[in-house]
């Protein structure tokens, strides 16, 4: 009989957190069942399969309830374990499964700022804190720094603390088909000498008018340059507007949600990725699967620089300048192969062995 892992995430869409889940789903489905609580009503982009796997989606409505959600759990279990993706609403999360008798509770911490600009905001944060503290019986990161903002110094080193690497199947990343990025070209008409490019939600945190900013700079300088933007987000049509103020919407593709990013990863020259805060870039580890030199803020994490070469990270203080220096120079630089960056993830531990162990000995 397979072993039942509930996941907390909100709504299983294309982002880095579930896309990591769902990698790992698909690795395991045949030794274990994987159900996911939503608290949207809408579908998500990867329900279907979920379904096909053979794990459940279990729609629920009211996010703060801790009754609603354990007896959800009692339902639809029993669960070896509830892992939750939710931040501070872990705390919601494990006080539920602790009511409900599930035996492990996981914490994940998966980013490394929040917001606050209430004092009603302080309180739930410091309450949740108390409650993933009190509730859980494992704590999980993708990065220290996610660690410490979630669970605390003092946490972190008197509970169970594992640091669990976001694994990407990056096999899939080492070999590129050239029709297919032909065909990416044609269809998105890119034609300049130099392709920059993002993949992310459109959010404040990912600061993509820092991209149209980058991109203003590196066109006055006389470069042929386009920016390609791969993502969804309540942002993007603030995005869409400022660059037709700025006079760039034509170097501009808003590609949308991609269900696949190989040919426009090998499309671009170089990755520009400068976050305000993150807690660790999954989209950045599949750039360096392909070989994409990268450019990032300060704010990445360096557990997401597997030591090919391949990141620079700068501060969202330095000039515009260096910013565009360091691009240009870049984009000039996609030189790893396919044998050294296999061996690179092999040795940061970013392998579906690694985290399947981990999982194991968590889950029991």
């Amino acid at each position: 009989m397979k072993k039942k892992i509930l996941h907390v995430t909100g709504q299983m869409n294309r982002a880095g957190t579930e896309t990591m889940l769902m990698n790992l789903y698909r690795q395991v489905h045949h030794e274990m069942q994987f159900d996911f609580i939503s608290y949207s009503q809408d579908d998500g982009h990867y329900d279907e399969e979920i379904r096909h796997l053979g794990g459940n989606v279990i729609k629920l409505t009211r996010p703060s309830s801790i009754s609603e959600l354990s007896k959800a759990i009692k339902k639809h279990g029993p669960y070896a374990a509830v892992h939750a993706h939710t931040l501070f609403h872990c705390g919601i999360v494990n006080t539920a499964a602790a009511l409900a008798r599930v035996p492990v509770r996981v914490a994940h911490a998966h980013t490394t700022e929040e917001a606050c600009h209430s004092f009603k905001k302080w309180l739930y944060m410091k309450s949740m804190k108390r409650l993933i503290k009190l509730f859980s019986t494992d704590f999980y990161a993708c990065s220290k720094r996610a660690a410490t903002f979630l669970f605390g110094e003092k946490t972190i080193k008197q509970k169970n603390y594992t640091y669990f690497p976001n694994v990407i199947p990056y096999h899939h990343f080492l070999q590129h088909d050239k029709n297919e990025i032909a065909v990416f070209k044609e269809k998105w008409g890119i034609k300049s000498d130099v392709v920059i490019g993002h993949v992310g939600r459109f959010i404040e945190a990912k600061n993509h008018h820092f991209l149209l900013t980058l991109l203003a700079a590196i066109k006055r300088k006389g470069h042929s340059v386009s920016l390609l933007l791969i993502g969804e987000g309540h942002l993007k049509e603030d995005i869409e507007r400022q660059a037709k103020n700025m006079g760039i919407q034509d170097d501009v593709i808003f590609t949308g949600l991609l269900k696949d990013i190989r040919a426009p990863l090998y499309t671009m020259d170089c990755f520009v990725f400068p976050s305000r805060f993150e807690g660790l870039g999954l989209v950045l580890l599949e750039a360096q699967a392909t070989g994409l030199p990268c450019v990032t803020s300060d704010a990445i994490q360096p557990e997401a620089d597997i030591k090919l070469g391949l990141v620079e990270r700068l501060s969202l203080t330095d000039s515009i300048d260096t910013w565009v220096a360091r691009i240009l120079e870049a984009s000039t630089n996609r030189e790893a192969e396919a044998t050294t960056i296999k061996t690179a993830f092999e040795a940061a531990g970013y392998n579906y062995e690694n985290a399947y162990t981990k999982l194991q000995n968590t889950y029991r």
